[in-house]
């Protein structure tokens, strides 16, 4: 039988386009990776900075301490910075790695996200294992980790922070009354598949679902409209 010179043709030139697209997206990749910090609008140390003084001026009272963190960045990167804190709107359920809880978004782009993330009742969970490095800063309450081999659970009380390195994974537990503002630096968009695999495949909450796609895309494109990404 003659081969079917359509169908190659079709193969080829898929594979052509796909080796196009590697051969732009490689360095572009490499060149971020190896600037990421330069690139980034937060530092970690401000970040934990901030954090550390709205719990020194607020305590245990959460919103306050939200609304102190959340006033400051604003005010430092306006630009990049959602404020809208203590609208209702703002806030979803994220359910992700068997664990549930609220989250705010104060900033979303292609290497960054910045949220606020915690329960009033507890939960516990999966970290997932993820393309970029994840800053948990201890805001009221506390988180524990675990990981295989370990006899006892690493405790990271209010005021401390929990790095979880690119590509590694934990069990984690926030008991009642944690929360936590929790940076990302890297790439962000893999890290999605994880935030919508509980909702798809599980909870079927399909207007949370929606409303978390809406937040999401509104700050990323924001922010790549002005450049950042």
């Amino acid at each position: 039988m003659a081969p079917n010179n359509s169908s190659s043709g079709g193969l080829t030139r898929l594979l052509t386009f796909i080796g196009i697209l590697i051969g732009v997206f490689t360095p572009i990749v490499y060149l971020i990776e190896r600037n990421l910090e330069s690139i980034s609008v937060f530092k970690t140390d401000e970040l934990h900075d901030v954090a550390l003084r709205g719990i020194k001026e607020h305590g245990n009272d959460t919103a306050k301490i939200v609304e102190y963190i959340v006033n400051e960045l604003h005010e430092n990167h306006p630009s990049h910075v959602n404020p809208r804190w203590n609208d209702r709107d703002e806030w979803v359920f994220n359910n992700a790695g068997g664990a549930m809880g609220g989250m705010y978004i104060i900033h979303a782009s292609i290497t960054e996200y910045l949220i606020i993330f915690g329960t009033a009742v507890g939960t516990e969970g999966h970290t997932g294992r993820h393309t970029a490095d994840d800053y948990f800063h201890i805001l009221t309450g506390e988180q524990w980790a675990y990981v295989p081999g370990e006899f006892k659970p690493e405790i990271y009380p209010a005021g401390s922070m929990h790095h979880l390195h690119r590509g590694t994974v934990k069990q984690y537990k926030m008991p009642e009354g944690c929360f936590a503002l929790e940076y990302a630096r890297g790439w962000i968009p893999p890290m999605l598949f994880f935030g919508f695999a509980d909702g798809i495949f599980s909870t079927l909450d399909i207007p949370t679902m929606y409303r978390t796609v809406v937040l999401t895309g509104r700050e990323m494109i924001g922010n790549l409209l002005i450049g950042k990404i």
